[in-house]
């Protein structure tokens, strides 16, 4: 029988990870800042990669539940210019399949034992015990040591610096969040612009990318390449006036495309993009290992949650392969690891350029169409 495995952070990677251990009859604790599975919403639409999240779900025993809750045609994608003429309009053909992120976590969630996951846990510390143990300190003055200690909370994580020093960098552009909800019938041209599945409206520095989800819900990123300061300027406390000011960023545009920000039925929220550096990695520590974004956090490129995901199966997989062996299967894991989220992070670079960079949109256009 292997150590019991102490998991920090119950997103998508950490969860991957806590059902693979289950399945091979593992024993796993995840400490969850969140006072509960429905504490937040849990962000939009995800595609799903056959070879990377699709792979990590076939571990989990869990692909009937995930094409369950796949959202048909969500997949299309098209680009607009300014005045919401079509570029290009590709229909979706399954290969990447929508699903919310809710609903994935969800089905991780009640995949796994009663009590599995501690909700409300805040990490506050965690430090070497020696001898490849560790101790975590929570924000409510508990405490617990571990045998085998995974980070598998995100792009601040508290877990990180028992093993590097790096730390997240602005990477000069930002995302605005917003949302337009039953859009077919209260801005049906709007909706018509953004079509069946995701759309991208973009310029250099800027751009407008929305995604239809179910019920008629139009979920929409502002991106602005601008200093943290000019963000920094804005009170987005003050919705009407945090609308208004990004929405002058688009002066000359067309309605339909503005509207999913001036109409936005929530306060918009500001999404600081920050990345670690690329090829991050460490040297083999006894007893700790991260996954997902605490690992390799990049710019957005749709890879992030399939790659985050993946982690988690394939260091499940590498523990059950060899009980009593834990240091080898955390080596074998990052060595994998390592080199594969280099790559995706250099490519989640090269995806930004071409959103926003001189030759946007027609970067993206050449990219998308010949894709294999």
């Amino acid at each position: 029988m292997t150590t019991s495995v102490t998991i920090v952070g119950a997103g998508l990677g950490g969860l991957t990870l806590a059902r693979v251990l289950h399945v091979h009859g593992i024993p796993a604790t995840i400490y969850e800042a969140e006072p509960s599975a429905h504490a937040r919403m849990q962000g939009g639409q995800l595609d799903v990669h056959e070879h990377d999240g699709q792979r990590a779900l076939a571990a989990c025993g869990l692909m009937d539940a995930f094409r369950a809750i796949v959202h048909d045609g969500g997949d299309a994608t098209r680009a607009l210019d300014r005045d919401g003429n079509v570029l290009v309009d590709q229909p979706g053909d399954g290969k990447r399949p929508e699903v919310l992120r809710g609903d994935l976590r969800r089905i991780l969630i009640d995949s796994l034992p009663a009590g599995t996951i501690r909700w409300g846990r805040k990490l506050n510390e965690a430090r070497s015990l020696g001898a490849g143990r560790h101790e975590l300190t929570f924000t409510d003055g508990s405490a617990v040591e571990t045998e085998l200690l995974v980070g598998a909370d995100g792009a601040w994580s508290k877990v990180r610096p028992l093993l590097s020093d790096a730390k997240p960098a602005y990477v000069g552009v930002s995302y605005v969040e917003t949302y337009l909800h039953d859009a077919d019938r209260r801005f049906p041209t709007t909706a018509a612009a953004v079509g069946a599945g995701g759309m991208f409206a973009l310029e250099p520095g800027k751009g407008i990318t929305a995604h239809r989800e179910p019920a008629g819900a139009l979920h929409t990123y502002v991106q602005l390449m601008r200093p943290a300061s000019w963000f920094a300027d804005i009170d987005f406390n003050d919705a009407a006036t945090a609308k208004t000011r990004i929405a002058a960023e688009f002066d000359g545009w067309t309605s339909a495309l503005t509207t999913l920000i001036t109409g936005s039925d929530t306060a918009p929220v500001l999404r600081t993009i920050n990345a670690l550096p690329v090829g991050h990695r460490w040297d083999r520590t006894p007893g700790v290992t991260l996954l997902g974004d605490a690992a390799h956090l990049s710019p957005p490129a749709g890879d992030g949650a399939n790659l985050a995901m993946l982690d988690g199966a394939e260091l499940g997989e590498a523990i059950a392969a060899r009980p009593g062996d834990i240091e080898n299967a955390l080596t074998v894991y990052e060595t994998a690891m390592f080199s594969r989220n280099e790559i995706a992070a250099a490519g989640a670079h090269q995806v930004l350029d071409l959103c926003l960079g001189e030759r946007a949109p027609f970067g993206l256009i050449d990219f998308l169409c010949n894709a294999p």
